[in-house]
Formats: structure tokens, C-alpha cells, sequence
């Protein structure tokens, strides 16, 4: 199969269902060889199975593009270790990771169990760290060894960790962390000739259905919320055509595509000495008053 990631070597972990498949039959039928990296794990994280990696790795090869299964603990040093070092020995070398694995621990703060706030840390900000550490180790290595790398991280966000959403403390803090995460990896790892980015994807998932985004009773929405739609992005951006854009953040939802403006300065008052807390409140109401409205979760459609 040819396309614009042609021969390019993939890892895409949670690529068994939902949207990591999506990525998965994209990027092969654009060419790449593909790791299908999955848990097999309920929405929660709880419980393991070999199946839906495979089951895409086999759906992968019966298209007539090259693909291999790994059910690795992406969270865990070892298991990172050796999803970097299964795409090399299967297919020589990696071009691409694309950190999509999570899961759901959704609770009110004040209900939240330490529990649920470590299990969702540990899926969405390990797990992106992790396989990205190795990874970013293999591209410096390649690098120092005269190698040319063409590198790319596409690691996953959300709109719940960009704007906030009731009930996903957790979730919505590790999103937001991988935001963080991407901008330095970004500016640490250009030097090695790699490319680092996120997504804040809406789709109809295991995840997305119980929350009513996407419901079948809306045929419009359900076809403009299907997983598939989040790939064609990320597809681009693990091609060689995106080697200019890093460290940003792109909304995709059915056809929409947007890059997210983050954190920029807003109306300011200085002055030369330190401030009295007395004073401020004329200051910091009016400050507020004059900046811009917070963005909603979701988008007006």
C-alpha cells in the first residue's frame, strides 16, 4: 500500500477500539507499518486481554499492510521498553509514536478516592511518558550515530484538561498535563529532528457513549462523532509533509479541525512596588472583568 506514510515504522497504543484503531487503519492504509499496542483493558483500566490488539493487527493485514500486536503495560518502564524495542525488531526502526491509551475514573472531587486519581495519573501521564522517554532515547541515539531522524510524538489531550468538566478532576488534569509534557518535549527534542504534538479529539467512544456524545438518536452527530474521524489529522501529522509543526494543539472533531491557542497574556496592571493586598481589591475584579470569557468543553457546532 502507498500513501503519505509510505514505509514510515508506527506505534499507537490503545489502538485496539475507538479512536486508536481509527489511527491504526489509517496509517496503514497510508502506507506505514503498524505496532498495535493495546491492553485490552475495560474503560477503567481494570482487567487485560490479548484480542482487540490483535484483532486490528489481523484487520491491518488482511488490507495488505504489514502489522504487529503488542500488549505491553505502556505505564510500566518495561513494558515501554519493550513496545519501542518490538517495532525495531520487527520492522527495523520507529518514525512515529502516538500516545492515545486512557482510561475513566469520572467522580466529583469530593468523592474521588485516591485510587481513581492514581489509576487515571498513572494511564494518561505515564503512559505518555514512558514509551516517549524510550522513544526519545532511540531518536538521540540514532542522531549522535550520523543517522537522519524524521521523528514524530502525537500524544493525546482533551477538551476536558483544556476548559475543564465537572466530575474529571483526574482525567482533566493528566489532559492537561500532557499539554505541558508536549510543549517541552517539543523544544527539547527538535534537535534530534523530532516533532512533538497533541490532539483534544471529541469522538463516540466506550469512554464518550455513557456521557450522551454521539447517541444514535441523532444520526447527524453520530456520523460527525465517529472515531474514525480523529485519524486523518494524526495520520499528518506522523508524515514527513508535517516535519514544520511542533508543540501544538490541534482540536479535531468530524470535520473540524483547530489549533488551540493556550495560555496567553491577558490584561495586566504593574506598578513599581510590591503590592498591598488592600489594593487589590479595585485591581483584580476589573482585571478580570476585561479578559476573555472561559472556552466551553465542546465546541458550538
Amino acid at each position: 500500500m502507498s500513501g503519505i506514510c509510505e514505509g514510515r515504522v508506527v506505534i499507537i497504543t490503545g489502538a485496539g477500539r475507538g479512536i486508536g484503531r481509527g489511527h491504526a487503519l489509517e496509517f496503514a492504509s497510508q502506507g506505514a507499518k503498524v505496532v498495535v499496542n493495546d491492553l485490552g483493558g475495560g474503560v477503567d483500566g481494570s482487567g487485560a486481554a490479548v484480542g482487540p490488539a490483535e484483532e486490528v493487527a489481523a484487520e491491518i493485514r488482511a488490507m495488505g499492510a504489514q502489522a504487529f500486536a503488542n500488549t505491553d503495560d505502556i505505564a510500566d518502564a518495561a513494558g515501554a521498553r519493550n513496545l519501542i524495542q518490538t517495532a525495531i525488531d520487527h520492522f527495523g526502526r520507529l518514525d512515529v509514536l502516538v500516545n492515545n491509551a486512557g482510561t475513566l475514573r469520572d467522580r466529583v472531587l469530593a468523592n474521588m478516592a485516591e485510587d481513581e486519581w492514581d489509576a487515571v495519573m498513572r494511564v494518561h501521564l505515564k503512559g505518555t511518558y514512558a514509551p516517549s522517554h524510550v522513544a526519545a532515547q532511540y531518536w538521540r541515539d540514532q542522531t549522535k550515530a550520523g543517522e537522519k531522524v524524521d521523528g514524530r510524538i502525537i500524544s493525546t489531550s482533551s477538551g476536558s484538561g483544556l476548559f475543564g468538566n465537572s466530575g474529571q478532576a483526574n482525567y482533566a488534569a493528566a489532559k492537561a498535563g500532557i499539554v505541558g509534557f508536549t510543549l517541552v518535549a517539543a523544544k527539547e527534542l527538535a534537535r534530534y529532528g523530532v516533532t512533538c504534538n497533541a490532539i483534544a479529539p471529541a469522538a463516540r467512544t466506550r469512554m464518550t457513549e455513557p456521557l450522551g456524545l454521539g447517541v444514535e438518536r441523532d444520526k447527524d452527530l453520530y456520523h460527525w462523532t465517529d472515531p474514525e474521524n480523529i485519524a486523518p489529522l494524526v495520520t499528518w501529522l506522523g508524515s514527513a509533509e508535517s516535519a514544520g509543526i511542533t508543540g501544538r494543539v490541534f482540536e479535531v472533531m468530524g470535520g473540524r479541525i483547530g489549533v488551540i491557542e493556550g495560555f496567553h497574556r491577558g490584561p495586566f496592571v504593574q506598578q513599581d512596588d510590591r503590592w498591598d493586598p488592600a489594593q487589590l481589591g479595585a485591581i483584580v475584579p476589573d482585571l478580570v472583568a476585561r479578559a476573555a470569557e472561559p472556552e466551553p468543553v465542546m465546541p458550538e457546532l
